[in-house]
């Protein structure tokens, strides 16, 4: 079964957390200095919130799969579709050890889709691709280093 992901970064992470929380109804599932995130089934999302990145707003969307044949299947469709992927099998962002695909749609939305294979210590330094043809830059023209997309 695949979850629905947003990330957003946000200016105050306390008093963003005391918004969602009170939203969702639900403490996050997740709290670090710089991070939340809320685990939820109803509706069954990943969302999460940053202080990591300069831009504020909606960092990314994406889908989270519970396995790695649904995260396979997601790539396939997007190879067979000609659309231009940038696959991370170890990457490390917010928290998390994940294998992760991400793309761009038609308007230039980030779209990751990723399998967590685990937690790690630190927010991590994974960065999606800027554009199609320009793999190496982060994604929302933020500084390397940024996170999930940015």
């Amino acid at each position: 079964m695949k979850r629905f992901h947003v990330s957003v970064n946000v200016a105050d992470l306390e008093r963003s957390t005391r918004f969602y929380s009170t939203l969702f109804g639900s403490a996050p599932t997740l709290k670090k200095n710089d991070y939340a995130k809320w685990m939820l089934e109803d509706p069954r999302i990943n969302f999460s919130i940053s202080t990591s990145a300069g831009r504020r707003g909606i960092s990314h969307v994406g889908l989270q799969t519970d396995s790695m044949p649904e995260l396979a299947e997601i790539q396939s469709r997007l190879r067979d579709a000609q659309i231009t992927a940038f696959d991370q099998p170890n990457a490390q962002c917010c928290y998390a050890n994940s294998s992760k695909t991400w793309v761009r749609d038609p308007d230039d939305v980030a779209w990751e889709s990723f399998m967590t294979h685990g937690e790690t210590t630190t927010y991590g330094d994974d960065l999606a691709p800027r554009t199609d043809s320009d793999a190496a830059q982060p994604a929302g023209g933020e500084s390397p280093g940024a996170c999930c997309g940015g």
